[in-house]
This record gives C-alpha cells, structure tokens and sequence, in this order.
C-alpha cells in the first residue's frame, strides 16, 4: 500500500505538472491524478468528484491533495476534503514539491506531507541577482 496523490487545481495546471515529474522521473511510483476545476464549474459537483476520486486513490494509506493557489476555488473544495487523518491538503503547488513527494512513495502521509512542503519551499530561489543587503 502507498499514500495516493490527488492534486485539484485551476484547468491544466495539475495535468502538466503531474505530466512533466512523471517524464522526468521516467514513471509515476505513486497513485496520482488531476482533478481540473474550470473557471464556470458547479462546485459542489467537482467537490463530489473530488471526494469520489480522493476515495478511490486511498489504498488504505491516506490521500496527499495538492492543489495550486490558496484561497481559490480548487484550494476551497481541496480543504473542504481535509476533515480526517487520511487527508493532508497543501496549497501552492510547484514542480519541485511534487517531484519530491514522488520520489518518496514508500514514506507515509504525514512525512510525505512535511516533504511536499519542505520541497515547495526549497524549490524557490531568486536566480540571477545578486542579494541586497539592509542598510
């Protein structure tokens, strides 16, 4: 059994993104797949098909869902889902975080959680200036 990754987001976001860490890690260790929410969309549809797929990734190991922006409606219906313990929700998804939680499938929920976050974070640099420093 493995955590299943879910990741709700703003329409093809999540599809390219789960795309390009499969191609670079030459598969994908871990159930995944996106759930696109448009623009014009009967939320409470997509939060029953959200919770439907959520259901069906959980192998018995908890769900990681990932979704892009805080506070829009793909991270609404995405927390809407995090009222149990087989449930993490992460907003701000980036290509490094979830290329880190895919290199770790054998790590549990709340570690691959704490690696989602870790890896987001680390994946964030200002390149090409050089820093400037309080006068």
């Amino acid at each position: 059994m493995s955590v299943g990754v879910l990741l709700i987001t703003h329409e093809g976001v999540g599809a390219a993104m789960l795309e390009a860490a499969t191609r670079m890690l030459g598969g994908c260790p871990l159930r995944a797949e996106a759930l696109a929410v448009a623009l014009e969309i009967d939320t409470q549809s997509i939060r029953e098909t959200a919770e439907r797929r959520a259901r069906a990734l959980d192998d018995g190991d908890g769900v990681l869902i990932l979704t892009d922006l805080y506070g829009s409606t793909p991270s609404n219906i995405a927390a809407s889902l995090a009222g149990s313990e087989a449930v993490r929700v992460i907003a701000g998804l980036n290509l490094p975080m979830l290329v880190r939680v895919l290199n770790y499938p054998g790590d549990d929920l709340r570690t691959l959680a704490e690696k989602a976050v870790s890896g987001g974070n680390r994946g964030i640099l200002l390149c090409g200036s050089t820093p400037q420093t309080a006068a």
